[in-house]
C-alpha cells in the first residue's frame, strides 16, 4: 500500500491517520459503555506514532513521503510529512492524550447503560485527532478540504454536548462561519484544478503561474482558511464556542482545531502556491493579526467570566501567528520568523490547554467561573492556580518559557527586518496578556476568604493543567540549534 521507496516510514503515515479513525467503528461496534477504554487505548498508540514519524525526520534529515496504493499523483494521493508536521503530530497527540485523561471524570462511561454524552464526547475526539492529523500530513489540496471537513464535523458538536441552548446557538454560529470558510475554500480549490489539471501540492509548485485565476483562488481558498482560524474580524464564532464547551474539548478547539486551518495557510502560501503572495497581501496579514491582538487581548479584560476571557485570549494569541507572513518573506530573517511562529504555535496550544483545564477545575470546584466571584480561590486550588500562572506567563512571553522564545524570534526578525511596527504590536500584546491575567491571579491569590463553599477536584486533573503549562515553559529551555528541526523538508 506504499511507495516502496519509503515503505518504512510511509506505513507510519498511514498508521497517524489510521489509528484514531480506526478507533471510531470499534465503539461504534463495542457500544458506548466501551468508548472510553477504547479511546484512551488509543492514546499511547496515536503517541508512539507521533514519536516514530518525528525520529524518522530526525534521521533522515528530510522529509517522509508515501503514495498511497503505489500510484503517484496526479493518478494518486501522497502523504508528507516534514518537521512542521511532526512537530504538530507529537503536540496534537499530548493535547488530546491529556484531554482525553482529564475527560474521564466528566464523560466517565456507565458500565451498566448506555449514556449519550460520554459516548458522543469519545467518538468526536477520536473524529478530531483523525482530522487533525490527516490536515498535518495532506499533501493535496482537495484531501485537505476533506479534512478541514471531517475536523468541522468532529469540534462542532463537541460544543454542545450538554445540549443547554446558549451552546446550540454557538454551535450553530460556528457551523455557519466554518461551512461558510469550507465553501471559499473548495471553490478556489476548484478553480486551481481547472488551471492546472492537479491538486498535489508539489506539482502545483512545478506548475502554478502569477495569472489572475491564480490569484483569484488563493484569495478564496485564504479567506476561507481565516474563517475557520478565527483571525479578526471572522473571530465572532470563537469566544462563545470555546466558553461554552467542555473544559476538555475547550482545551482541544483552542490548542489544536483553530491551527490546522493555519497550517493549510502555510502550505498553500509556502508550498502549493508559492510567489502568488504579494508583499501587500503579507502586510495586509498580519494588519488582521495586530488587529486580532489588540483587539481581542481588550475583549478578554473586559470578561466576567474566566472561561469567556481566555477563549478571546485565544482570538488575540492567534494575531501573532499572521505577523510571520511579512518576515518570513526576506530571505536573512526568514527562517528566524518561521521558527518562533511555529514555536508560538506549539506553546499556546500547550498553554492554552493548560488554561482551559484551570477554568474547568476552577468551575466545578466553585459552581461557576465568574472572575469577581474567584477571590482565596488559590488557597484551596494552589496547583491549578499555579498552573494557570505559568501558562500565563508562556502567553505574555516571559522567560524562560517557550512563549518567550517564540516572541523573541519574532521581535527580532522584525527590527532585523526593518519592519519595526510588528514589534511594537508583540510588545503592546504581553502588556495586554499581563493584565488580564493578573487580574484573575490578582483576585485568586488574594487574602479574602471564599465568599461560597467549594467542592474538592481531583489532583489528578490539577495535576493534568500543570503538565501542559510545565510544557509550554520547557520549550523555552530547549537548545536553539534544536528548533531547526521545524525547518527540514521545506522546499524538498
Amino acid at each position: 500500500m506504499t511507495d516502496p521507496t519509503t515503505a518504512a516510514g510511509g506505513l507510519l503515515l498511514v498508521l497517524a491517520i489510521f489509528v484514531p479513525v480506526a478507533a471510531i467503528p470499534l465503539a461504534f461496534v463495542l457500544g458506548g459503555r466501551h468508548a472510553e477504554r477504547i479511546a484512551l487505548g488509543t492514546v499511547p498508540a496515536g503517541l508512539a506514532v507521533a514519536v516514530a514519524i518525528s525520529a524518522g525526520i530526525w534521521r533522515r534529515g528530510d522529509a517522509l513521503t508515501v503514495h498511497v496504493g503505489g500510484w503517484a499523483p496526479p493518478l494518486g494521493v501522497a502523504l508528507r510529512a516534514d518537521g512542521l508536521s511532526a512537530v504538530m503530530l507529537l503536540t496534537t497527540a499530548i493535547v488530546i492524550g491529556a484531554a482525553a485523561w482529564f475527560a474521564r471524570s466528566d464523560f466517565a462511561s456507565d458500565a451498566t447503560r448506555e449514556t449519550r454524552a460520554p459516548w458522543a464526547f469519545w467518538i468526536l475526539l477520536l473524529a478530531v485527532w483523525g482530522a487533525l492529523n490527516t490536515a498535518f500530513v495532506g499533501a493535496d489540496l482537495f484531501n485537505l478540504y476533506v479534512a478541514l471537513e471531517l475536523l468541522t464535523f468532529g469540534a462542532v458538536p463537541m460544543v454542545c454536548l450538554d445540549g443547554r441552548p446558549e451552546t446550540l446557538r454557538a454551535a450553530l454560529r460556528y457551523l455557519l462561519f466554518t461551512l461558510i470558510g469550507s465553501a471559499l475554500f473548495v471553490l478556489g480549490a476548484a478553480l486551481v484544478y481547472g488551471a492546472y489539471g492537479t491538486l498535489d501540492i508539489a506539482l502545483l509548485a512545478q506548475r502554478v503561474r502569477a495569472e489572475p485565476t491564480a490569484r483569484i483562488a488563493i484569495v478564496l481558498m485564504t479567506v476561507g482558511l481565516l474563517t475557520k482560524t478565527a483571525l479578526f474580524p471572522l473571530h465572532l464564532w470563537l469566544p462563545a464556542a470555546h466558553a461554552g464547551a467542555p473544559a476538555a474539548a475547550s482545551a482541544v478547539l483552542s490548542a489544536l482545531v483553530v491551527k490546522a486551518p493555519l497550517v493549510l495557510i502555510i502550505r498553500l502560501w509556502v508550498d502549493a502556491l508559492p510567489g502568488l503572495a504579494t508583499p501587500a497581501a503579507a502586510q495586509t496579514l498580519a494588519a488582521l493579526g495586530a488587529a486580532a491582538i489588540l483587539v481581542g487581548s481588550v475583549l478578554a479584560l473586559r470578561q466576567a467570566r474566566l472561561k469567556m476571557l481566555v477563549a478571546y485570549s485565544t482570538v488575540a494569541q492567534v494575531g501573532y501567528l499572521f505577523l510571520v507572513f511579512p518576515l518570513a518573506s526576506a530571505t536573512q530573517i526568514g527562517v528566524s520568523a518561521w521558527t518562533g511562529g511555529i514555536l508560538q504555535i506549539v506553546s499556546h496550544a500547550f498553554a492554552k490547554a493548560a488554561m482551559f483545564f484551570a477554568a474547568g477545575l476552577v468551575a466545578r470546584s466553585l459552581g461557576h467561573d465568574r472572575i469577581a466571584g474567584m477571590a482565596g480561590v488559590g488557597r484551596v486550588l494552589p496547583m491549578t492556580m499555579f498552573a494557570f500562572a505559568l501558562a500565563g506567563l508562556s502567553l505574555m512571553g516571559l522567560p524562560p518559557s517557550g512563549g518567550f522564545v517564540a516572541k523573541w524570534l519574532l521581535l527580532r526578525a522584525s527590527i532585523d527586518g526593518g519592519q519595526w511596527w510588528w514589534a511594537l504590536v508583540i510588545v503592546t500584546g504581553g502588556l495586554f496578556t499581563g493584565a488580564y491575567v493578573y487580574r484573575v491571579l490578582a483576585g485568586a491569590l488574594s487574602e479574602r476568604p471564599l465568599d461560597a463553599p467549594f467542592a474538592p477536584v481531583e489532583r489528578s486533573r490539577e495535576a493534568l493543567a500543570l503538565l501542559l503549562a510545565l510544557l509550554s515553559v520547557a520549550i523555552g529551555l530547549l537548545p536553539l540549534a534544536s528548533l531547526g528541526f521545524v525547518q527540514i523538508g521545506r522546499g524538498s
